[in-house]
């Protein structure tokens, strides 16, 4: 590993964690098309990780980001204070946020180079 790919990951974790923050404020404040907005802004940020990247990797360092966001704006403080409400939109966001993650870290993947384009056995 040379240091610029381990600075794209820590700079794909960053981003990560500012879509899930932001994402976090506007699922709740724009219910419908908030909720759709934040998780194809995730979708969007852990593809295109996956292709700069060029392997999983690219959609794993944001996912990780995206989720130590949310999971510390999810915890309520001691003053009673928190972020996501008890509804069916944060519910939507933390487990729609999580199943776009594994699709793009599962299904991401570019074909191999070279490979013949025909199946096997023909």
């Amino acid at each position: 590993m040379n240091f610029a790919r381990i600075a794209s990951y820590g700079v794909l974790f960053v981003l990560g964690a500012v879509v899930g923050t932001a994402g976090a404020l506007v699922q709740g404040g724009w219910f419908p098309g908030g909720l759709l907005l934040a998780l194809l802004g995730a979708a969007g940020l852990f593809h295109g990780g996956v292709r700069a990247i060029g392997g999983r990797a690219g959609a794993v360092a944001p996912a990780a980001g995206w989720l130590v966001a949310v999971m510390l704006l999810t915890a309520s403080r001691p003053e009673g204070d928190f972020l996501f409400g008890a509804g069916i939109g944060s519910y939507a966001f933390l487990l729609g946020g999580m199943a776009v993650a594994v699709m793009c870290a599962t299904l991401g993947q570019r074909p191999q180079p070279g490979g013949p384009a025909a199946r096997l056995g023909k």
